[in-house]
């Protein structure tokens, strides 16, 4: 029984952490924190667990805590990891895994070193419909691939609007932005899928210097992008065109294209107002519907429940590397170099010529 204790434990956790551990076999968790000991009581009682905190290094050297969940804002991820690393837990953060590549870098050297289960939740890695497109891919089913397309909302990050609790999002040293967030997740999935980004060229147009707070009557300064556009080569040579637009409600879906030297492979979402990280698919293979075959399913959720069912899979991930003795994947070495892949969008951004990722 892997026991774990969830910091951040009454926002994104609520609904997704918790949900995806109360349905799988081999986890209890045992603690929960949050700001203030009111909330971390509430949200212990809602779901039976036994403690709670509202101070998270007290939730870290717990001796009834193995697995230390980090789902608080991404500039405070660093604190509670090291925290963590520091007691000997292994650890799940959220994406992004830092405030920018070199935090995220010196994170991931530290739980390098100790000796720990280190993984970050970008749970479209572990979406079977993902790797089921990945193994079409890598299978020959369109031939050589040549290019790929991806076009997605990225609501409600990025638009005129943002909500009161996101507010604070629009300043870009909270390490939370269109960039980092909605683009960060969309591309770590269509690399699942078609391979790493090996060199961009890129734009990330900033349409707003402020932004109005929704119901509050007030704006507040913003320094993110609204935009996300780029183009790139993949390792294997193909070309990859993504754009990722910002807006103030619910997206709109998303659509991506493959295009191989024998066919094409097209995909969009089966309910409108989904993430790709979050959703079941509907695939096409030369005009052809294609079903992902039940063995890509490997957790008791619907895809229907959101992201429950994806977060579930990044748990039974990690619960067979610390059973193998394996790094998990994505770890905090895989969420580094894919920090630095959003490090290159912002270096080509500037400087207007295509850029090699280091």
């Amino acid at each position: 029984m892997i026991r774990v204790g969830i910091v951040g434990a009454s926002g994104w956790a609520r609904a997704s952490h918790l949900p995806a551990l109360a349905g799988l076999a081999g986890f209890e968790v045992t603690a929960v924190a949050t700001t203030n000991q009111a909330s971390a009581d509430k949200v212990a009682a809602a779901h039976g667990v036994p403690f709670a905190f509202a101070d998270a290094r007290t939730l870290t050297t717990h001796p009834d805590v193995d697995l230390v969940v980090v789902s608080v804002k991404a500039s405070g991820h660093a604190k509670v990891i090291r925290a963590a690393l520091e007691a000997g837990k292994h650890v799940l953060s959220e994406w992004p895994l830092g405030v920018d590549a070199a935090e995220a870098e010196d994170l991931a050297r530290t739980a390098g070193a100790a000796g720990v289960v280190h993984a970050v939740n970008l749970q479209g890695c572990h979406s079977p419909d993902a790797r089921y497109v990945a193994d079409l891919i890598a299978g020959g089913t369109i031939g050589r691939l040549e290019s790929t397309v991806l076009v997605a909302a990225g609501d409600p990050l990025g638009g005129p609007r943002i909500a009161p609790e996101l507010a604070w999002s629009t300043d870009p040293r909270a390490g939370t932005s269109l960039l980092t967030i909605m683009a960060g997740h969309f591309l770590a999935t269509l690399d699942r899928m078609a391979g790493r980004l090996v060199e961009v060229s890129a734009r990330l147009p900033r349409l707003h210097d402020h932004v109005e707070v929704t119901d509050t009557g007030r704006t507040v300064p913003n320094g993110t992008p609204s935009q996300v556009l780029l183009h790139g080569v993949l390792e294997n040579g193909a070309t990859a065109s993504v754009t990722v637009h910002g807006g103030s409600g619910s997206p709109d879906g998303f659509f991506i294209k493959f295009v191989g030297s024998e066919g094409t492979l097209t995909v969009v979402p089966t309910r409108p107002g989904t993430y790709m990280h979050w959703t079941d698919w509907s695939i096409r293979v030369n005009g052809e519907q294609m079903k992902v075959p039940d063995d890509y399913r490997t957790v008791p959720f619907d895809p229907a429940a959101g992201p429950v069912a994806n977060v579930a899979a990044v748990y039974q991930e990690i619960a067979q590397s610390i059973a193998e003795g394996r790094r998990p994947h994505p770890d905090f070495h895989t969420a580094a170099a894919h920090h630095r892949v959003l490090a290159t969008i912002e270096r080509a951004a500037e400087t207007g010529v295509a850029e090699k990722v280091c």
